[in-house]
């Protein structure tokens, strides 16, 4: 899916629910301060794309790729801080988006299962931040002998 195709379906779809949710609620949402300056469409955009893109964290794609490759699809770039500020906004309607996206479930599930090393055996009746909580014990990716 291009950058294009991803825009306009966020973007329809967050017209959608501004639609839905000006019926349903009582009154206008309207909140202080200034009007930011990249829409909630563009900065779900930016989000999801960064999960389809090979970028390990946020930042760097942002300041990397969004605001030197991209500049010409999101004229009114703000600053990664403020990027960072506005994001909440997005909570709900990138919620609702993936939920809405969601693919059918095959029943095939992936676990991971890696072994977590809480502390060491020899540290182990010192070590009291979750005790009652853990257990020693084997996970299935251990050797058993």
């Amino acid at each position: 899916m291009s950058l294009l195709e991803l825009f306009c379906d966020i973007d329809d779809f967050y017209k959608m629910i501004t639609t839905w949710s000006e019926h349903q609620l009582l009154g206008q949402s309207n909140r202080p301060g200034p009007k930011p300056k990249l829409s909630v469409s563009e900065i779900m955009t930016i989000i999801i794309y960064f999960h389809m893109s090979r970028y390990r964290d946020f930042k760097t794609y942002y300041t990397q790729y969004v605001q030197r490759h991209l500049r010409s699809e999101f004229p009114k770039l703000v600053s990664y801080n403020r990027l960072v500020e506005l994001m909440p906004v997005t909570l709900l309607p990138l919620c609702l988006y993936l939920d809405v996206r969601m693919g059918t479930v095959t029943g095939n599930s992936f676990i991971d299962a890696t072994p977590l090393s809480i502390c060491h055996n020899r540290r182990i009746e010192r070590h009291k931040v979750i005790a009652g909580l853990a257990a020693r014990g084997k996970t299935s990716t251990d050797k058993f002998s």
